[in-house]
């Protein structure tokens, strides 16, 4: 209790929002109506451990960075945490600026997978306004087939698929094959087109 009221007069006078949780029951309890932001978790804890809780942190909020905070005998958990998707751990006793310095980092981190969440949500948002035969030629587009290979899988003509992949084009907000097949990818929905 002592270091988690320390961690949070801390991070306050340095300018943070923070909501400090006693356990992790209580702070998976409340973390999907939180922002997105960084946790920082002892590996030691009560009812839950870090670890425990990094896990489930993963399924219910992707978005959030995990700092792990450890004593000294618990580097090696410390490691397996990291291995698993945290940004960072810090061992106690901390130096106040290494702290604030994985804060930091953790928090750019958050702030990418944010603004990565926005991407895939605006992505798959686009794709649902593709109608049934466009998303087919959607799909083999991000395969990497050509207007001709695509004609014949999906029996038409090549001109067709011209028409057809100038609404995805437009659909999709993009100028090229390429950008496509690019954002499909980044989107995480190149794999899913090619199974």
């Amino acid at each position: 209790e002592a270091v988690r009221e320390s961690l949070q007069i801390l991070l306050e006078t340095m300018g943070y929002v923070v909501r400090a949780f006693s356990s992790g029951p209580e702070f998976l309890a409340e973390c999907c109506n939180l922002a997105a932001g960084c946790v920082l978790l002892d590996i030691r804890m009560p009812k839950m451990n870090g670890m425990e809780v990094q896990q489930k942190l993963r399924e219910l909020r992707p978005d959030m960075a995990v700092i792990i905070v450890t004593g000294h005998g618990d580097v090696t958990l410390a490691v397996q945490a990291m291995r698993v998707g945290a940004a960072d751990f810090i061992e106690k006793p901390f130096q106040e600026e290494a702290l604030l310095a994985s804060v930091e980092h953790a928090l750019s981190l958050a702030d990418q997978a944010q603004h990565h969440s926005e991407f895939v949500a605006k992505v798959r948002q686009n794709i649902e306004r593709l109608t049934p035969r466009e998303r087919e030629v959607f799909d083999q587009l991000v395969i990497g087939h050509a207007n001709k290979v695509i004609a014949r899988i999906l029996e038409c003509s090549p001109r067709t698929i011209e028409i057809h992949r100038a609404r995805v084009m437009e659909k999709m907000e993009v100028a090229s094959v390429a950008h496509l097949v690019r954002m499909a990818l980044a989107a995480g929905i190149g794999d899913v087109a090619a199974d």
